[in-house]
């Protein structure tokens, strides 16, 4: 059989990657795809992205399912659209996604369902939202309502922030998402997490937990990204705290989208706090896999992963269960020069000729390929063409050893101007180093 996943990034990559491990699957397209699927066997890019143009595809090379990786085509329908040409695919459709288009549409959800977040108002007046601020202590959390690639919330520690902020969105507008107006909510402080789960729209099979790291820099300090690095599974969900997150927010969604008349079918990412309290709270939904989450938990991943996504697709995912590797795995996100308000694109990537010959020889790392794109005399080398480049993804018996079998590798590799944050998983690290 062949398989279809939309998008280009390293979340892609590692699903293609995954999938095509299947026995059942004979070729994983991927629409765009990069430089790592371009090379990964049993994978073949194709520079098609236009929907009509993919549904075309699919029926062409009779695909027997679509994998949908990134928010931007499930905001655009293309769920819809593949299910009203009678071809299988699996992700929400675009009303069930706006869950993560919407942050207005998410909160009053959240609230019709009791489903425990962050106090919110929203605004499209910037003189109202500044009132707001007026009468309200920092700091306070700003966000776009639409999408914005992980860099439309602020978190401003001074009313000046906020009031830079809330300009930025509705007065200079520059960024997308902000059409239908920002939304100000209070600052919860605690330890964020990442808990996602795939569905059919009745049963749901959580995926290992994970910790993202969306600050640029060490420490957790510097501006917002799309995510720098990530590793699984998180010592902050114990099993007590994953049954609740499960009944008190899981559930609630997906029943939820149902008593409105919504089948969400698809993955399912909660962004979460972890409050001192240990209660969990909605920070964000994606309505798709997290980048860089999805990498190391692919790579534990030990199941059929076709085999799995099928099985949702024809809403009997409570008839399978996920074998985990034991191990952590952990990865560090290489990124551009001036990423993230603007990387360089065209700078030549060194080392990763012997890291993927050796790593089809083994299953204790990968290399996931985010922005590169093949160039060069012979075609052959390989360039950056994104914010983040690559994600150096490794298992260890601990997050402390699957972090320092990652840095090793990521030693090997150089494009200049690269930025690397030296400490992925390090308050998982500490926890454990308590807990001893």
């Amino acid at each position: 059989m062949k398989l279809l996943v939309i998008g280009g990034g390293g979340r892609e990559h590692a699903l293609a990657w995954r999938l095509s491990l299947s026995p059942r699957i004979h070729k994983v397209f991927v629409a765009p795809g990069n430089a790592g699927t371009a090379q990964d066997r049993g994978l073949e890019n194709i520079s098609i992205t236009a929907i009509p143009e993919l549904i075309e595809f699919a029926k062409k090379e009779k695909i027997a399912i679509t994998i949908v990786g990134p928010e931007t085509p499930l905001a655009a329908g293309i769920v819809d659209a593949f299910q009203a040409a009678d071809l299988r695919i699996f992700g929400p459709v675009q009303q069930a996604a706006q869950l993560e288009t919407s942050k207005i549409f998410a909160k009053e959800f959240m609230q019709r369902h009791n489903i425990p977040t962050a106090a919110y108002t929203s605004f499209k007046d910037p003189a109202l939202a500044h009132q707001y601020i007026d009468q309200h202590i920092t700091p306070l959390v700003i966000k776009a309502d639409g999408l914005a690639a992980g860099k439309g919330v602020v978190v401003a520690q001074t009313k000046e922030q906020a009031y830079s902020a809330v300009n930025n969105l509705l007065v200079e507008k520059n960024l997308g998402g902000v059409e239908s107006g920002i939304i100000i909510e209070e600052f919860l402080q605690g330890i964020e997490v990442s808990f996602i789960v795939m569905t059919d729209g009745r049963h749901i099979l959580p995926l290992a937990t994970s910790q993202d790291h969306k600050r640029l820099y060490d420490g957790d300090l510097g501006p917002n990204t799309g995510g720098m690095g990530a590793y699984s599974p998180t010592p902050f969900i114990s099993p007590d705290l994953h049954a609740k997150i499960m009944h008190d927010i899981i559930d609630p969604v997906i029943t939820g989208m149902k008593e409105e008349g919504i089948n969400y079918c698809g993955f399912l990412y909660a962004g979460l706090i972890i409050t001192a309290e240990n209660q969990a709270k909605v920070l964000e939904f994606n309505c798709r896999l997290g980048d860089p989450e999805t990498q190391p938990i692919m790579l534990r991943f030990k199941s059929d992963l076709f085999t799995v996504i099928e099985h949702a697709v024809n809403g009997t995912l409570d008839q399978i269960d996920i074998v985990w590797d034991r191990r952590a795995a952990l990865s560090v996100v290489m990124a551009a020069h001036g990423y993230p308000e603007n990387p360089r694109k065209g700078d030549v990537i060194h080392g990763l000729i012997d890291l993927t010959t050796e790593q089809e020889n083994t299953d204790n790392f990968h290399i996931f390929h985010s922005g590169t794109r093949m160039d060069g005399k012979d075609g052959k080398e390989i360039l950056t063409a994104g914010g983040r480049v690559l994600c150096i993804t490794a298992l260890g018996e601990n997050i402390k050893i699957a972090q320092q079998h990652a840095y090793k590798l990521v030693e090997k590799i150089h494009f200049d101007g690269y930025q690397v944050r030296r400490d992925i998983g390090y308050q998982g690290i500490n926890y454990q180093q308590r807990k001893q």
